[in-house]
């Protein structure tokens, strides 16, 4: 044998051990370095995020402990105006209309939005029908209550049309009644709104593989089966959006409201949004206007956190 054989069989056992064996960790200096980049990379979102937001918030939760007009110094009452809050009975009522907002506009917008997707997601004219339903969402809040105070108020045209088919007994005040003009109100946003679930719930769609539908009617399954067992499961991360979205954008509705109704007659038809409005900018109490801004936060953000907590897959 020759020694370049000898060789290469002497060294060949010794490669092929060493091929099996784990990778080195990585040095110390090494990783604190790229956690340092990744802070340098990532301070200047964060400064901005402090500067945006956590800065006015600590604001507003000082002010909220504070009796404050807007013309004579701030005087620290302490959680004097949380207490204030609970023996208010028209927060309770804004606490209400709120959980109904968010109720409604979670139910209707959602659905409506997957339902119209569906049924519009080939080519042809059903594309066409699809901007019926997406074009209100380029329209703004306010143009949104200019068109529907137009329909609901008492004199107009929904109680007119009613009264053209002699439905004369139906005719009512839709604004003027609670919950009738809460109700209302939420189907007038559902009107705005469903045009952006449209648009996710069709992106979505265009994202499911057709090999899975195919291997799915395959093995028997058609129709709404079909939908429920395969496509749906892949619309999760679409929906996990759209339902957050719906979530914020409900607890923080305002224009339309404002607009509307201003929370009335009397103070019933009010959310927390517009209570914080009305305070604050109505009448001057900006200390007990900043304590709903604080609580309207914490709700936001907590069931904002509890959803997206319990929806977004853990990792390992």
């Amino acid at each position: 044998m020759s020694t370049t054989a000898l060789r290469e069989t002497q060294t060949t056992p010794w490669v092929r051990a060493n091929d099996n064996l784990p990778p080195r960790p990585r040095k110390p200096h090494r990783r604190w370095a790229t956690q340092a980049s990744g802070a340098f990379f990532l301070s200047p979102a964060v400064a901005l995020v402090c500067v945006l937001l956590l800065v006015p918030f600590a604001i507003t939760v000082y002010q909220s402990l504070t009796r404050y007009d807007g013309l004579g110094p701030a005087t620290f009452i302490g959680p004097g105006n949380y207490a204030a809050l609970l023996r208010d009975p028209a927060f309770f009522a804004s606490v209400l209309n709120t959980v109904l907002w968010t109720v409604g506009t979670l139910l209707l917008p959602v659905a409506l939005g997957l339902l119209i997707a569906v049924l519009t997601n080939t080519t042809g004219w059903a594309a066409w029908l699809r901007y019926a339903f997406v074009l209100p969402y380029a329209i703004s809040g306010t143009a949104t209550a200019v068109i529907w105070g137009f329909i609901l108020r008492s004199d107009g045209a929904l109680n007119q049309a009613l009264g053209f088919v002699q439905l004369d007994a139906l005719q009512t005040p839709w604004l003027l009644e609670w919950p009738t003009n809460t109700l209302m109100m939420i189907l007038a946003n559902t009107w705005q709104a469903v045009g952006v679930a449209v648009i996710l719930f069709v992106v979505g769609l265009q994202t499911v593989p057709p090999e899975t539908v195919e291997a799915g009617t395959l093995d028997g399954a058609s129709g709404f089966r079909l939908f429920r067992s395969i496509v749906f499961p892949q619309l999760r991360a679409v929906t996990v959006v759209v339902v957050g979205i719906s979530i914020a954008n409900s607890l923080r509705v305002f224009d339309l409201i404002w607009l509307l109704t201003g929370g009335g007659p009397g103070r019933v038809s009010e959310t927390l949004a517009v209570t914080m409005y009305r305070q604050t900018f109505v009448v001057s109490d900006y200390g007990f206007g900043a304590a709903v801004a604080v609580v309207l936060a914490g709700i936001v953000v907590t069931a904002s956190w509890i959803y997206l907590r319990r929806q977004m897959p853990r990792a390992g």
